[in-house]
């Protein structure tokens, strides 16, 4: 069973291509059936990640995919199909930019899954990766609004390549940072740790001196 929601979500990541190729090759009707059972299945899968927030993702932007699909069969305009994108990126701004607001922020979530004790300086950063992340849903989710006036060739160029790019950049990017950071705090408490080792045993060695005397 599991399956069949990995699949579904992997064809939902590629969901601008098979919008384009699927239209120009099967037409409307064939599109919108195949999008439809997948978000269904995209809902579905929902249920099996450990996280809440994703479960709220998963069930919102399938529920919204189902929506679009329809409207597209009602009005016979595969411009609904389009929209997808831009309200996936909607949905991850709305609780990326509400966590900021509660004691753990998305992000700190995602690393507590890794390394569930994390360190004070890594919370802060963590925090500060979401903002981030915020930002960059705020400027993918403008430019994909921004495609569905475009032709289905820019739309398809832009969501289902470039954005994808900025996506791997920023992660890449982060990734650099988060090692840099992790290094240089280590570091620092290293020194303190030896400042304070070598500051208890001074009086310990003044001890010592005054024994022998």
């Amino acid at each position: 069973m599991k399956l069949f929601p990995i699949l579904a979500a992997l064809v939902l990541f590629a969901y601008p291509f098979a919008v384009y190729y699927g239209l120009n090759e099967w037409g409307l009707g064939a599109v919108a059936g195949v999008l439809g059972a997948l978000f269904l299945l995209r809902m579905i899968g929902g249920n099996q990640t450990r996280l809440r927030e994703l479960k709220y993702i998963a069930w919102l932007s399938g529920g919204a995919g189902v929506a679009l699909t329809l409207l597209a069969l009602v009005f016979k305009s595969s411009q609904w199909f389009t929209y997808y994108p831009v309200i996936v990126n909607a949905l991850m701004l709305v609780i990326f930019a509400q966590s900021l607001t509660q004691k753990e922020t998305m992000i700190e979530r995602f690393a507590r899954l890794q390394e569930p004790n994390l360190p004070d300086y890594a919370v802060r950063y963590t925090r500060s990766v979401t903002k981030v992340w915020c930002l960059f849903f705020v400027v993918n989710g403008s430019i994909a609004l921004a495609t569905t006036f475009m032709s289905l060739h820019t739309w398809t160029l832009y969501n289902g390549l470039i954005s994808y790019l900025f996506a791997g950049a920023l992660f890449a990017v982060e990734f650099i940072v988060r090692l840099l950071v992790k290094r240089k705090n280590e570091k620092a408490n290293n020194e303190s740790g030896n400042q304070t080792n070598n500051q208890a045993s001074k009086p310990a060695n003044n001890q010592v001196d005054k024994n022998v005397l």
